[in-house]
């Protein structure tokens, strides 16, 4: 047993169950008042198992349509499948250095513990199993999907007490884990700045086999540097140490041309490999971004919000 199991699996102290209540309560707040029914609308269905290839018929969807069989047969033909009894749903949560970062609000890795426990409340309000990964440069903790409120609140308390023993963020090692945590297809939240390298391919990997969503956590010191003039940066990961004078306008649109480039390249990754993104800030709430998203998501089945 690693180090951070032990540590999750002692008694946690009052502070964190008080926090976890504080969440719970916020996010059943959110998901009575929001979230249920489009969380029911956006992911019926989408587990689903293969059951047949038949005939094309008016009405059905042209993305179902099985191009192979088509040519084969010289009429269109659909795969027909069936939903899944259950879903499975990962929340993925990036504790490196740079998580225990803020300026406004809350630290990322706080917000990132309230994104978890919302979806965690979606799903075992859908009925559905919830699991958690918390990682940095190596998986730090795994909570194996489950389903029921006691294990959707210790999945929160695990994420908040755990103490990570790594400052780095290695991506792809958490991403390729994801891949194979069911042999079921799965619902997978990924919440992380993403400042990381050579992801790409894990996370096409996991794409591919599970119904995958981006969460990139920020801050908006991130984005934009405030005018303090000398500030000497840490970076918490990697300890390098630079000085800049923030007064110089020059200095900070050079900073916000590099954080917007940035942003930019993340989310073209995000649509090569067919992710879903939903960006959320540390200064801000993020119940319009996820609203957003789901009804981007039935915009797209041609459904219509609850």
């Amino acid at each position: 047993m690693t180090d951070a199991a032990a540590g999750a699996r002692r008694a946690p102290p009052a502070e964190i169950l008080r926090q976890v209540r504080r969440l719970e309560l916020t996010a059943r707040g959110l998901v009575n008042a929001a979230f249920a029914g489009e969380y029911r609308s956006v992911f019926t269905g989408s587990g689903m198992e293969f059951a047949e290839v038949r005939e094309y018929q008016p009405g059905d969807e042209v993305r179902t349509i099985d191009w192979n069989v088509t040519a084969r047969m010289g009429r269109p033909f659909v795969r027909r499948y069936v939903e899944e009894r259950e879903r499975t749903v990962m929340v993925a949560v990036d504790g490196s250095a740079s998580s225990r970062f803020a300026t406004a609000g809350r630290f990322k890795h706080e917000l990132a513990a309230e994104f978890a426990a919302v979806v965690a409340l979606c799903a075992i309000r859908s009925n559905d199993r919830i699991g958690g990964l918390l990682f940095t440069d190596h998986i730090e903790h795994l909570v194996p999907p489950a389903k029921g409120r006691r294990h959707a609140l210790r999945l929160v308390r695990d994420l908040l007490a755990v103490e990570p023993t790594g400052r780095g963020t290695n991506l792809a090692i958490a991403l390729d884990a994801l891949t194979g945590i069911t042999t079921h297809r799965a619902i997978v939240f990924v919440l992380s700045d993403f400042d990381a390298e050579g992801y790409e391919g894990a996370l096409s990997r996991l794409a591919r086999r599970h119904d995958t969503i981006a969460v990139p956590v920020e801050d908006p010191a991130e984005r934009l540097l405030p005018d303090a003039g000398i500030v000497r940066f840490v970076d918490p990961e990697r300890g390098i140490e630079v000085e800049a004078d923030t007064s110089d306008p020059r200095v900070r649109e050079a900073f916000a041309e590099r954080a917007c480039a940035k942003r930019e390249a993340r989310s073209a990754t995000f649509r090569r490999v067919g992710v879903d993104e939903i960006a959320v800030r540390t200064d801000r709430g993020y119940t319009r971004e996820l609203l957003a998203f789901f009804r981007r998501r039935l915009a797209r089945r041609g459904g219509r919000s609850r």
